[in-house]
């Protein structure tokens, strides 16, 4: 398996990893500059070439997966008889520099309700590296051609039609998943806040509307859904930036994925 099948493995399961790269070569050593090594949270793809520099660089590895660390890393090797590292003496009488880049599992979005706002956004949010849902119980809204703009997308796209109950979508999204409720229907609105408060694992939960609408909404969350104030405090609406005030779909769509980001930011600090 090369190394750009195992980074993309690990996309495809979101698993964390780290990318592990020699980058500099002075004398002898086991590679040349280049040769890549995949760490994942169980398994490893490709080789540095093996030995102390390798058996450090994985752990190393997992240590960043385990402190979710962002930000890349390099270590220094002098590879002869007087160095001791952690697993031993390499003696090839070289050095070696070595690149860890953590490969952290992409942020999901999903956008429940791909109508003019809901496609706008998509479009936005498409150049993204995230992994996007997007749920309708409409068909005709999720056709191949009306989605046609998204056929060059960064993101990795999923496309749900959910006739019946959209809301069954939330349990299949994955961990830390962020919500965006922005239907064509009210009442689908209401049952899916109320879902999205019953499923633990999502991350933030965003409706779309008036204040006239929360109110309503929040009511019946509080007395017919029996939700607490905290509890349905999480959903926040509306959504946006609250200077950007355009009703055009795309302003809209525009503030609503700057208001996201701005969340992806604060998740990292």
């Amino acid at each position: 398996m090369t190394w750009v099948t195992a980074v993309a493995g690990l996309r495809a399961r979101r698993e964390p990893g780290v990318l592990v790269t020699v980058a500099t070569v002075r004398g002898h050593a086991p590679r040349k500059a280049g040769a890549k090594l995949v760490v994942g949270p169980t398994g490893t793809w490709g080789s540095i070439g093996g030995g102390n520099v390798e058996a450090v660089a994985v752990d190393r590895a997992r240590e960043l997966m385990a402190a979710s660390a962002s930000e890349p890393e390099l270590l220094d090797f002098a590879l002869n008889d007087k160095v001791t590292n952690r697993h031993g003496v390499q003696c090839c009488g070289g050095t070696v520099s070595v690149l860890l880049e953590p490969l952290p599992v992409v942020r999901a979005v999903a956008v429940f309700g791909v109508g003019h706002v809901g496609s706008e956004l998509a479009r936005i949010l498409a150049r993204q590296d995230l992994d996007l849902h997007l749920i309708d119980s409409r068909e005709d809204v999720l056709a191949e051609e009306r989605l046609a703009a998204l056929t060059d997308a960064v993101a990795r796209i999923r496309v749900h039609h959910t006739p019946l109950l959209p809301e069954e979508v939330l349990a299949e999204l994955p961990q830390g998943t962020h919500v965006l409720i922005m239907t064509h229907d009210h009442a689908e609105d209401a049952a899916l806040c109320d879902a999205a408060l019953r499923t633990p694992h999502l991350g933030s939960i965003g409706l779309i509307g008036s204040a006239a609408k929360w109110a309503r909404f929040r009511a019946r969350l509080l007395t017919e859904g029996g939700h607490d104030e905290a509890t349905v405090d999480r959903i926040k609406t509306p959504i946006g930036l609250p200077d950007i005030t355009g009703k055009e779909p795309a302003t809209i769509a525009v503030s609503v994925a700057a208001d996201l980001l701005r969340t992806f930011e604060a998740e990292a600090t």
